[in-house]
C-alpha cells in the first residue's frame, strides 16, 4: 500500500497573511520533506479565486518547478477541473511534465465541485459533467493516437496531416490516470474508461466499500487499449491525518483545526454537493468524535495503523494524506516526520486484501 500527500495550497491568515504570498514556500517546503521522508507521491490540486480553501491555479505549473526540485517521488495532478480547460492542453502539458521528471507524473482528473470557480472562468457549472464526458475521450485518444480529429458540441479538433500530438511522454503508453469519482456515474465511468478511481476525504468507510465494490464491478467492462492505463485498478483515498505519540496528544494539537477546516468545507455553496457525496446530514457530523469514528484517522501511531488497515480491507491500494495549515508549520513537519518513521514502514506491509462488504464492515465496527 502507497502513502502520498494531498497539497491544496491552502493558506493559514495568520501565519500566511494576504495576499498569502507565504502559503507557497510553506507547501514547498513540505513537498521537500515528503520527498526526504520517504513519502510515494505528492499531489497538487487546482483551485481559483479563493482562500478559504486553496490557491493554486496551474498544478502544471507548479509541478514543472518541482520537477526540477526532486528527484525521486512521484508527482501529481489531482485534479486538473477538465471542465475549465481545453482537453488537448491537458494532454500536451501531461506528457510535457512526464518529460521534465523523467517519468514521475501522474495525472487525476475531475468535474470540479465549486461554482464560483466556474463563475471566475465564464464556463457553465451547470454544464460541467457534460462537458467532461466529451472532454475525457478527446484525451484518452490524446495519448494513444498520434493525430486525432474531432467535431463536437463543446470542442473542434484537428490535428491531421503532416502534424501530429506532440510532446510524448516517457512513461508508456502512457501516465497513470485516475478519475475523480464519488457518485454511481463517475465510478462507473472509471472503470469503464480504464481509469484509477480517486475518492475523496468525506465518505463513510461503508460508502467507501460500496463504491469500491461497484469500481471492481465494472472493470471488465474497459477495452483495450484503455485497460492499459498503468493505475488500472488502483483505488486511492484521502483522509485527513493527524498523528502523535498518543491519541490525547492527537487530539489536543488538532481537533481545533480540524473541526474548523471540515465545517468549512462542508459549508458555503459546495455544501449541497459534498453532502450527496458524503451522505453526511446530522449536526454532529463536525464533532471530533464523529469525525474520527467516520472519515479521518487522527491518533497515535497505532491508532492511524488500524485505520489504514480497514481501508486495505476494503480494497483501497493507496492513502493520500491531507491536513489543514492550522497546525503550524513545525507541527505539521514534526507530525510527516512521525508518520514517516512510526506509520509508513507498517503501511508498507499491508498487503491488499480482499474486498467486504458494506454490511461486513459495519458490523466490524460496531
Amino acid at each position: 500500500m502507497r502513502v502520498s500527500i494531498l497539497f491544496t495550497s491552502h493558506p493559514d491568515a495568520a501565519t500566511e497573511p494576504y495576499p498569502h504570498h507565504a502559503v507557497h514556500a510553506r507547501v514547498t517546503r513540505e513537498v521537500m520533506q515528503a520527498e526526504e521522508e520517504g513519502f510515494d507521491a505528492i499531489w497538487i490540486a487546482e483551485h481559483h479565486f479563493s482562500n478559504t480553501y486553496g490557491i493554486l491555479p496551474d498544478p502544471f505549473s507548479y509541478l514543472a518547478y518541482l520537477a526540477a526540485k526532486t528527484t525521486r517521488i512521484k508527482l501529481g495532478a489531482a485534479v486538473m477541473v477538465v471542465p475549465l480547460h481545453h482537453p488537448m492542453r491537458i494532454v500536451e502539458n501531461s506528457a510535457f511534465i512526464d518529460i521534465l521528471s523523467n517519468g514521475r507524473f501522474q495525472l487525476g482528473l475531475g468535474t470540479g465541485y465549486r461554482k464560483y470557480e466556474f463563475d471566475g472562468l465564464g464556463v457553465d457549472y451547470e454544464a460541467r459533467r457534460e462537458i467532461q464526458a466529451e472532454a475525457i475521450p478527446i484525451i484518452l485518444d490524446g495519448f494513444h493516437k498520434r493525430k486525432l480529429n474531432h467535431q463536437g458540441k463543446y470542442f473542434t479538433i484537428k490535428v491531421d496531416g503532416k502534424e501530429e500530438i506532440f510532446p510524448q511522454p516517457v512513461q508508456s503508453p502512457h501516465p497513470p490516470f485516475y478519475l475523480g469519482a464519488g457518485t454511481p456515474g463517475t465510478i462507473i465511468q472509471a472503470a469503464t474508461h480504464g481509469f484509477g478511481m480517486m475518492m475523496g476525504s468525506l465518505p463513510s468507510g461503508e460508502i467507501l466499500a460500496n463504491n469500491v465494490k461497484l469500481y471492481r464491478e465494472n472493470m471488465h467492462l474497459a477495452p483495450p487499449p484503455l485497460n492499459k492505463n498503468p493505475a488500472f485498478g488502483e483505488v486511492d483515498v484521502v483522509r485527513m491525518v493527524y498523528v502523535a505519540p498518543t491519541d490525547a496528544q492527537a487530539r489536543e494539537e488538532s481537533e481545533a483545526g480540524i473541526v474548523r477546516h471540515m465545517s468549512s468545507f462542508l459549508g458555503g455553496d459546495t455544501k449541497g454537493y459534498l453532502g450527496e457525496v458524503a451522505k453526511k446530514n446530522s449536526d454532529s457530523q463536525f464533532s471530533y468524535e464523529s469525525l474520527c469514528s467516520q472519515t479521518i484517522l487522527h491518533g497515535s501511531p497505532e491508532t492511524v495503523i488500524r485505520g489504514i488497515e480497514r481501508l486495505a480491507a476494503i480494497g483501497v491500494t493507496s492513502l493520500m494524506i491531507h491536513y489543514p495549515p492550522y497546525y503550524g508549520p513545525e507541527r505539521i513537519s514534526a507530525m510527516l516526520r512521525l508518520f514517516a518513521k512510526e506509520v509508513l514502514p507498517a503501511v508498507r506491509e499491508i498487503g491488499q486484501r480482499p474486498v467486504v462488504s458494506a454490511a461486513a464492515l459495519a458490523t466490524s465496527a460496531s
